[in-house]
């Protein structure tokens, strides 16, 4: 325990501990992370030294000893702070504000969703609070601008003409107004077209595709209720 008379915390002061290890005949140390000025109790082997006696600290971030420690000494830094109860994020709050940037090292999760800025056509769109951002379908990407902090989303299909996979300009990013469609496609895997993926009750399962091919050893089930239509625009007519 440390020798010397104790400093009464008020509620509104912190204290935070460090310590470092002498070399032979060292004097000036560095306090890692600063300190305010006659806000700092040192500590020699466990003894209080006596500032302006036995130390000086007079520029916030070192600290000077009037006499050379020996080596292997134990020096520690108490370093005292404001610490308000206004500032603080109180876990039991329903609801705070932060003004200013928020570093979080580690994970930041949102019970109950985030709410985000997400535009269309420059226009906000966000209505309340997105709990997740989906992306169906094949061919849909996103990519993540590090200098502006933008997501720039692309749907297979949204552009062009309108139908398949839109053909870009030589910028790699800007739609023409042409699309196109393979004239071939493969099924790779068994497949189950029923109520848990293709709509509810009837519907027409359709592909604009001319031709569908299913590898060998693969079966393409249609469940009740259900119409499958190859070559919906009759592409392969053309």
């Amino acid at each position: 325990m440390a020798i010397g008379n104790p400093i009464t915390l008020t509620n509104n002061v912190a204290s935070k501990i460090i310590s470092v290890t002498a070399t032979a005949d060292q004097t000036l140390f560095t306090v890692t992370g600063g300190y305010r000025i006659n806000q700092l109790a040192v500590f020699r082997n466990g003894v209080r030294l006596a500032d302006g006696a036995d130390f000086t600290a007079r520029d916030g971030s070192s600290v000077t000893l009037l006499s050379p420690a020996n080596l292997s000494d134990t020096l520690e830094f108490q370093i005292f702070d404001d610490f308000r109860v206004a500032d603080a994020i109180v876990s039991a709050e329903a609801s705070q504000t932060s003004n200013g940037d928020l570093t979080v090292t580690g994970t930041l999760n949102g019970v109950g969703g985030v709410n985000i800025g997400i535009q269309s056509a420059g226009q906000n769109v966000t209505t309340g609070v997105i709990t997740a951002l989906n992306f169906i379908g094949a061919g849909n990407t996103f990519v993540y601008d590090t200098v502006a902090k933008t997501v720039d989303i692309s749907i297979a299909g949204g552009g062009g003409g309108g139908l398949g996979t839109a053909i870009k300009y030589s910028d790699g990013a800007s739609d023409t107004p042409f699309s196109y469609v393979d004239a071939y496609a493969q099924v790779n895997e068994n497949l189950l077209l029923d109520t848990t993926n293709a709509g509810v009750n009837t519907s027409i399962i359709v592909s604009v595709t001319p031709n569908i091919e299913i590898n060998s050893g693969v079966a393409v089930t249609v469940g009740a209720g259900k119409t499958m239509v190859i070559d919906v625009l009759q592409i392969g007519d053309l």
